[in-house]
């Protein structure tokens, strides 16, 4: 095509202007022609085969979606690992500091109860052992004493019981009467300058 033009071109130099119009006119008509051919081919040809290239797209974008997926679930599972293992440790330290809070309350339980002066299972596990060693000894010089029960766990009182062990119990005797207090009233007025 461009030889053409190049030739067309020449002949215009060494030819009469007519001439050469008509010829470069046939020449870019011509041109114009297979251009437009050329056109049409390759729109027919996107035609045919844009079938096949719109169903290759398709295979290629499965493809990466599915390395996506695959490479997305990799990283869900390390970090649900992660997690795990955070989930684990925090837990492990609540536990942890749950046992130290723990011993930190029963340590002082028992300094507030020693202080009281309420004696430690220990304590009576000593004072069993010791009656039980005295009855023994009573039991050994001739006397008739029955050997000691062991401590059973203290049980909540209930009402009835309670109830029984006050009539059981000897009633004490009645505190003497206040009469005292009612002589600082009198005095306090008396002391109080009138208003």
């Amino acid at each position: 095509m461009v030889k053409k033009l190049k030739k067309m071109a020449e002949a215009k130099a060494a030819n009469p202007a007519g001439l050469l119009d008509s010829q470069l006119a046939g020449a870019v008509k011509a041109s114009a022609q297979q251009i437009w051919l050329a056109g049409m081919g390759a729109f027919a040809k996107a035609q045919e085969e844009g079938g096949k290239v719109f169903e290759a797209l398709v295979k290629e974008g499965v493809s990466l979606q599915r390395k996506t997926q695959a490479v997305a679930e990799e990283r869900l599972g390390d970090v649900t690992g992660k997690m795990s293992a955070m989930a684990g440790e925090v837990t492990n330290k609540a536990g942890a500091s749950w046992d130290k809070l723990e011993s930190i309350f029963e340590a002082r339980t028992a300094k507030a109860m020693s202080k009281l002066g309420v004696p430690t299972a220990k304590d009576v596990a000593e004072l069993t052992a010791r009656v039980e060693a005295l009855a023994a000894a009573v039991a050994q010089l001739g006397g008739d004493v029955k050997p000691a029960k062991p401590a059973k766990a203290p049980r909540k009182a209930t009402a009835p019981r309670k109830a029984a062990a006050k009539a059981a119990a000897p009633a004490p005797a009645p505190a003497p009467a206040k009469k005292a207090a009612a002589p600082r009233k009198a005095a306090a007025k008396k002391a109080a300058p009138a208003a």
